[in-house]
């Protein structure tokens, strides 16, 4: 027998091809194997529901004890019916509240095309508008050319210092909406402490004419949140805008 010499590498001993066979064969998974892996995720149907679809349900005249899926399915189809019928309560909640905000804003916006002089106008807004709106207050805020920010002879109208409605509402913005915030005296007047939620909305009166703010507070912290829609609101703005606009010049 020959011995090999040190350096060179030792040739390695192939195994039969029984025992390489038998290390490389995977596992086979029995029924049992299934049974154990449900049992400890009882979940697993609610992960993966279409694997209700690969399975074959159970025969009801064998004499042997089965269980039946038809049970799971119907559980199934009871919560899914559950939670549709609460969106649609939902929905219809909202769609309600829609409606009477709708109701409430066509009728603000009729009592300002109503009036019947520049005073009324004032007046309606400023007193009438709460109660439509059924909000606590609701005031009118102009810009001045200079910085005056006295209120002026009637109720619910204040002057606003040169550059505050785009300081408040951007450039762009025609709305804001203040959630959970007091009121500011300079906006709301006496009736600030009252206001814990806001609806700020932009005035155009014309190109030459300054810009103001329609002022909407309610003590509900609530009433007005950031992602309400404004559309409705932003049209009572645009009516009342406009209408001012007609008052200041008739010939127009």
């Amino acid at each position: 027998m020959v011995d090999l010499p040190r350096d060179q590498p030792k040739t390695a001993v192939a195994k039969p091809a029984s025992e390489t066979a038998s290390v490389a064969a995977p596992r086979q998974v029995s029924g049992r194997d299934v049974l154990a892996y449900l049992r400890r995720h009882p979940n697993f149907l609610e992960r993966y529901p279409d694997a209700l679809r690969l399975l074959r349900g159970p025969v009801r005249d064998r004499g042997e004890r089965v269980l039946d899926f038809q049970h799971f399915l119907l559980e199934r189809q009871r919560t899914e019916l559950a939670r549709l019928q609460g969106e649609h309560r939902a929905l219809i909640q909202t769609s309600r509240g829609n409606l009477v905000s709708q109701g409430r804003v066509h009728k603000a916006v009729l009592a300002i095309v109503a009036a019947t002089g520049f005073e009324q106008l004032l007046q309606i807004v400023t007193t009438d508008l709460a109660v439509l709106l059924d909000v606590d207050v609701v005031t009118i805020g102009v810009e001045s050319t200079g910085n005056a920010t006295a209120r002026l002879p009637m109720p619910g109208i204040h002057l606003l210092r040169a550059g505050t409605v785009e300081a408040v509402l951007g450039p762009e913005r025609a709305v804001l909406f203040r959630a959970g915030v007091p009121g500011e005296a300079g906006l709301f007047g006496a009736a600030a402490g009252l206001v814990r939620s806001q609806a700020l909305l932009r005035l155009s009166f014309g190109r030459a004419a300054p810009v103001g703010l329609l002022c909407i507070g309610t003590r509900k912290p609530d009433s007005f949140h950031p992602g309400l829609g404004a559309e409705l609101l932003t049209f009572l703005a645009t009516a009342l805008g406009i209408t001012i606009r007609q008052w200041l010049d008739p010939a127009r």
